[in-house]
């Protein structure tokens, strides 16, 4: 709900508020990663301290441990603690264990008793039962539990290469806890000043930004009845973005008026050339049993007997049946178009007839357009077998997929490949692929592939198609020079 109340929001007031929220998420962040920062620092100090600490007592305990002076080892362990000045990081318990992992002595011997072995231990020395942890070369261990209110530190006592005992050290989270409550409380002091004064500079950056933009809107929404003049829209022309914003716009107002003038021509050529090609294969139809036809009046007539009602019968079918093959040549010449030899931009004005389509299913075009110079190829036909590859791919395709299309020169030809993300084509519909009034779509007319087969023949060139079940539908199309075709 809020996302939909935003997205029908004036520019005017969604971007200063957005840009608000952007400075307080920014500050947010920079204060959370801060107080990570801080967070994981006091813990870092804590176990060097407990290391410190740790390594201290494990030097001072060979002596009790060789001499299994039970007292002195007990006096040891109890140093750090000082009742009357209580240290912040100070550790809450200790306890040794001797060579056989039992209770040695400890901090509280009515909680550890001595003898208890360590797997019998009760939290949060039970925790040393498992090998976990991070260990060092010297053997010094790191346990943090998950869930556990302690963290656990166990360093081998050592005296010439034997392993008297180890040493565990237990210290609770809780300590870090008013060190840190300490640094949120400056932090939101900080946070609270920087945001009083960043929130209101970023809402008037935001509403000086987006006055132009609300102006090009207003240009733009002209545009839906007809392309406005430039002097319509008198947008900023200064050398920052926004100005080459404005710049842009008119130099899209010319190339919309070039397109739609582009747009009308190659409407107006490719539906004589779609004629031509659809009368062609209506005339190889109707050409095949009408020569039939009028062999059979010829041949009746030489050799028959033919009656006068027979004959003017025979005179009236052979008339008109060379009406219809007139009828039919006639039709042929009017659909020929004449078509220049394929230039790049003849490639790349298909791109742009295709971009709304692409567009308005949300797929992008990946464009690899590597062709330079003219090619001995007719530039109408061309453009119909591209675009017909294009609109399919683009209709087959993903929502927010990619159509990748790949062209380039193959010795003198042209070679083509248009790539498409989406479901494959069917078996069954593979074998028929080609075929007229063939569609995967429901909105499809079925004849756009084979339009493109019979233009490919007619060419001389070929084409190729795979689909698999990775969801990649390719098609390949090679059209020979037309000096090579002819």
């Amino acid at each position: 709900m809020l996302d939909l109340m935003l997205r029908n929001l004036s520019l005017r007031y969604r971007l200063p508020l957005q840009a608000s929220l952007l400075v307080l998420t920014t500050a947010l962040l920079l204060t959370g990663a801060i107080l990570l920062r801080e967070y994981q620092q006091g813990r870092q100090d804590l176990f060097e301290t407990a290391e410190s600490t740790a390594r201290l007592l494990a030097a001072t305990l060979v002596q009790p441990l060789l001499h299994d002076d039970l007292w002195r080892a007990h006096a040891l362990i109890n140093a750090p603690f000082d009742p009357e000045d209580p240290w912040p990081l100070a550790v809450e318990s200790v306890l040794i264990l001797d060579a056989d992992q039992r209770v040695y002595v400890s901090t509280e011997p009515r909680r550890y008793r001595l003898g208890t072995p360590v797997g019998e231990l009760d939290p949060p020395f039970a925790y040393l039962r498992s090998g976990g942890g991070i260990r060092d070369d010297e053997g010094f261990r790191i346990l943090t539990p998950r869930g556990a209110d302690h963290f656990l530190f166990e360093l081998p006592v050592h005296f010439d290469g034997m392993i008297l005992g180890s040493l565990a050290l237990a210290y609770p989270r809780a300590l870090l806890i008013p060190r840190f409550l300490s640094i949120v409380t400056r932090a939101g002091l900080v946070l609270l000043v920087m945001l009083l004064l960043l929130l209101p500079l970023t809402w008037w950056w935001g509403r000086r930004v987006v006055q132009p933009l609300v102006h090009l809107s207003h240009c733009m929404s002209q545009m839906r009845e007809r392309l406005p003049p430039d002097e319509a829209c008198d947008l900023p022309n200064s050398g920052d973005e926004i100005g080459d914003l404005g710049r842009e716009f008119r130099r899209l107002l010319t190339q919309l008026r070039q397109k739609q003038a582009l747009e009308e021509s190659m409407l107006a050529s490719e539906r004589l050339a779609t004629v031509g090609r659809i009368t062609a294969g209506i005339a190889h139809e109707i050409n095949n049993p009408l020569g039939g036809m009028l062999n059979a009046i010829s041949t009746h007539r030489r050799h028959g007997d033919v009656d006068p009602l027979t004959a003017r019968t025979l005179s009236l079918l052979d008339r008109g049946l060379n009406q219809i093959r007139d009828t039919v040549g006639a039709l042929l010449v009017e659909a020929r178009v004449t078509s220049h030899a394929l230039e790049p931009q003849d490639l790349e004005d298909v791109r742009t007839l295709v971009s709304p389509d692409a567009q308005q299913r949300k797929v992008e075009i990946e464009w690899d357009n590597r062709i330079e110079g003219r090619l001995d190829l007719p530039s109408s036909q061309v453009r119909q077998i591209l675009m017909n590859l294009l609109l399919n791919a683009v209709q087959a395709s993903d929502p927010g997929a990619t159509v990748r299309c790949s062209l380039r020169r193959e010795g003198d030809g042209l070679q083509m490949s248009v790539v498409n993300r989406g479901d494959p084509i069917p078996r069954e519909q593979m074998e028929r692929l080609f075929e007229p009034f063939v569609s995967g779509s429901p909105s499809g007319s079925g004849l756009g592939l084979w339009v493109t087969y019979q233009l490919v023949s007619q060419m001389d060139g070929r084409i190729e198609v795979e689909s698999g079940d990775d969801r990649t539908t390719r098609f390949d199309v090679f059209l020979p020079p037309a000096r090579a075709a002819a």
